[in-house]
């Protein structure tokens, strides 16, 4: 991500015009996107598109899965009822599971 830390000199480097564009230098504004990881793309002094970097726009498509997973998972939780759920242990029991049964799996979450 960019560094909150910028001078104004690095902030302008992130800023592309659309004339740019126009007149053909697409594949040198892609090279410097790979190089800065964002540009910022202007039309008459107004911003109107963000090119990132592919793996920074992996990473915040990542987050914004995690946090829509996040919230469902907390909504789901702020439902559920107490008197309607069971312990692990009575899960366990219902199962025939014992604590000693549990000791060599090895579970990896993501």
């Amino acid at each position: 991500m960019i560094n909150a830390n910028l001078s104004m000199k690095n902030i302008m480097s992130f800023i592309v015009p659309i004339t740019r564009f126009n007149r053909g230098e697409a594949n040198k504004i892609f090279d410097e996107v790979n190089e800065t990881g964002i540009k910022i793309v202007l039309k008459n002094n107004i911003r109107v598109g963000v090119l990132v970097e592919p793996g920074q726009y992996d990473e915040m498509v990542e987050m914004l899965e995690d946090y829509a997973l996040f919230f469902e998972a907390e909504q789901r939780l702020n439902k559920v009822k107490p008197e309607e759920t069971i312990s692990e242990m009575q899960v366990m029991k219902d199962l025939g599971i014992r604590e000693l049964d549990l000791e060599d799996i090895n579970v990896e979450l993501e």
